[in-house]
């Protein structure tokens, strides 16, 4: 297929294709596969959705391509981003935490060309035959490493078994790996190696050691945010429990901050992840979780609460900031005791202000509304009646994001009240519905 790589761009807001973006494209070949060691954040998505379209055919009927993640929240954002590039292509993400019969009836309804999925989740569909896998020419495996890590190794083994008609497959991954199992099927491969020294540990990251000197470094840490202000920071700890108490504390402080580990349900984590892209809280507290698979392109400071578990972990941590040319700055909070791994280099002392303000509220809120796409609900509906209902104006109103059965919008604070005074008892499209803030 030909594809308007120009007109691509521009839906993504992308003006040029990276360096490696460009390998990509252009080394893709019909008779071979392909492996891409890139570092988080590189862009790998675009990477290979590039090249996937122009394998798509329009006159063929069925799905077309799979791709397997290792997380739903990287199956919702591959389904976004194949979505933003505005081509008449259909793709639906699968993924568990939701009933398998609702997206067999949404595959049936919608027909997609494309499926993004979990392992285990496109082995149950694949072994209830809720698709034909007969079309299925193209195979990605997006975070590969990632997979293998969280122990996909027999589920994806499941899956390509029940692929026979592939003749293409993508294998994406941060870290290298001594050899490739051979229940991949890959064969003549293309493999491009973006993982120099000078991309993994970025030059345009800025790297501090902050000493605590208590044994527990809560209040540390609460210096560290107050000194940081209102700039986006994710704290990465090793343990959901962590994660719990430092959200406790930090709630105790009034600090505006959300929570994400896997112990939390679906949609508590999609808020919290869309609270945090939009705005509406500035500290991000997550495990290891949140360390790959992510868009979250203007986080300013990674602060590491406990030191990563190897280089890997360290690697990835960082490489949620410094995104896309952009600079950022890495923090390990450490007790005077405590050795730092040699692949931290040796940072720079960051000496801490006695009493820091603390930070202000966001710009920004969040508000819910209790319907969505199914209830033929759309952005301009929505912003349309905010503005009509709600006397907001463009300014007022930032990120939209409209889901299945709901819908989340980005407002400016200082408008809500009055907001939530103006639209009670309003209806959008002729149709009552919930609309109140997202709290904490």
């Amino acid at each position: 297929m030909l594809i308007d790589m120009e007109k691509i761009l521009r839906n993504l807001n992308i003006e040029a294709l990276n360096p490696m973006q460009e390998a990509v494209w252009k080394e893709d070949t019909d008779h071979k596969d392909l492996i891409l060691l890139s570092p988080t954040g590189s862009g790998k998505t675009i990477a290979y959705l590039l090249p996937l379209l122009r394998r798509l055919d329009s006159s063929v009927r069925g799905v077309q391509a799979v791709i397997l993640v290792p997380s739903r929240e990287l199956a919702l954002q591959t389904e976004a981003v194949f979505k933003s590039m505005g081509t008449d292509y259909r793709i639906m993400s699968c993924y568990g935490g939701r009933p398998a019969m609702e997206e067999h009836r949404t595959m049936k309804g919608l027909q997609p060309d494309v499926i993004v999925a979990t392992p285990g989740r496109m082995n149950d569909h694949l072994s209830k035959r809720n698709f034909d896998p007969s079309t299925v020419k193209t195979l990605v495996i997006d975070e590969f490493d990632k997979c293998l890590e969280f122990g996909f190794h027999d589920e994806m083994s499941a899956v390509i078994a029940r692929l026979p008609a592939l003749s293409k497959r993508y294998l994406l991954s941060a870290t290298d790996a001594e050899e490739i199992p051979e229940f991949t099927g890959i064969g003549r491969v293309v493999k491009l190696n973006f993982l120099s020294p000078e991309e993994t540990h970025s030059g345009r990251i800025h790297v501090y050691r902050v000493v605590s000197p208590e044994k527990d470094k809560l209040e540390t840490l609460y210096k560290l945010l107050c000194t940081l202000g209102n700039q986006p920071t994710i704290i990465f700890c090793n343990h959901r429990e962590s994660v719990d108490r430092i959200g406790k504390y930090l709630s105790s402080k009034g600090i505006f901050h959300e929570i994400f580990h896997g112990g939390m349900e679906q949609d508590q984590r999609e808020r919290a992840l869309y609270k945090f892209r939009n705005g509406s809280c500035h500290i991000f507290v997550s495990t290891d979780l949140a360390a790959r698979g992510l868009d979250i392109p203007e986080t300013e400071n990674i602060v590491h609460y406990h030191l990563p578990v190897n280089e890997e972990g360290y690697i990835h941590r960082n490489g949620r900031t410094a995104r896309w040319q952009a600079e950022g700055n890495s923090f390990l909070i450490l007790r005077e005791e405590e050795l730092l791994p040699a692949y931290c280099g040796t940072p720079q002392e960051y000496i801490l202000p006695d009493n820091p303000p603390k930070p202000l509220p966001p710009v920004w809120v969040t508000l819910y509304i209790g319907k969505g796409k199914k209830d033929k609900l759309n952005k301009i509906d929505i912003v349309g009646f905010l503005y009509k209902k709600g006397n907001l104006s463009k300014d007022d109103v930032g990120k939209v994001d409209v889901k299945d059965h709901y819908a989340l919008v980005a407002v400016r604070r200082k408008k809500l009240r009055q907001l939530l005074n103006l639209i009670r008892g309003e209806k959008i499209k002729g149709i009552k519905t919930v609309i109140e803030e997202v709290k904490a």
